[in-house]
């Protein structure tokens, strides 16, 4: 395998929801689950979303619905799952993305190394690009993190995963055609691993509890760390 540069989403790969916001909520509705039962809610609410049967959220309501399912996951009752997430979604503004993965910052640093040009390919709220930036995570500048070449905003740029174009526009920024050579990695069949291969990308599946409802026909990591020996091997 020859890469000639890598995408990454932003949700679900380099940030997630913010524990200090999920956790009150959940907390007073009777359920205490840790950050890996948090983190493995995240995952599991994606692979609900991803199912071939099931509806694509709506746009306007795809908050709420991430709610629904992680609080499914995290184990609360189903008599109360309707009403918290939809006090959750009303409280929590600007989705609370700002936790930063634990593996995140040495993973990144190590695929950095690789000499590869790097993105971000993110739907979002048009904050990613800043909030990468505040976190730490990485940068179109110096000073903060991981330099990357571009970071593309589903909601500045007015295109969304799956739409091909959303990552055209980030090879374009990187000076490289779309073709199998680029890695896209991304938590979400939906809308990573079918974007991709839609734009003629090769999807990585970062999939850490074999969620995926369709693995076959795509590579999956179990951790962003694993991507640069998947590099390297070849």
């Amino acid at each position: 395998m020859t890469v000639s540069a890598i995408l990454l989403d932003a949700g679900g790969v380099l940030i997630f929801p913010q524990p200090d916001v999920m956790l009150p909520p959940l907390v007073a509705a009777g359920v205490s689950p840790d950050l890996a039962a948090l983190e493995r809610a995240h995952y599991w609410t994606m692979s609900v979303q991803d199912r071939p049967d099931g509806p694509e959220p709506a746009k306007d309501t795809w908050w709420r619905s991430y709610l629904l399912g992680y609080i499914t996951a995290c184990g609360l009752a189903e008599g109360g799952r309707d009403e918290l997430a939809a006090r959750m979604a009303e409280a929590i503004r600007g989705f609370g993305w700002t936790h930063v993965g634990p593996q995140v910052n040495a993973a990144l640093r190590e695929i950095a190394a690789l000499g590869l040009p790097l993105g971000v390919v993110s739907n979002s709220d048009g904050t990613v690009q800043a909030e990468l930036h505040r976190l730490g995570v990485c940068s179109v500048s110096d000073g903060s993190g991981v330099r990357v070449g571009v970071v593309i905003d589903s909601a500045v740029v007015g295109i969304a995963k799956p739409d091909p174009e959303i990552f055209h526009i980030a090879l374009e920024a990187l000076g490289l055609p779309a073709d199998d050579t680029v890695l896209h990695v991304g938590d979400s069949l939906r809308y990573d691993v079918a974007g991709a291969l839609a734009a003629g990308l090769r999807p990585v599946h970062l999939d850490p509890h074999g969620f995926c409802p369709a693995p076959h026909g795509h590579t999956h990591i179990t951790s962003l760390a694993d991507l640069p020996g998947l590099v390297a091997r070849g």
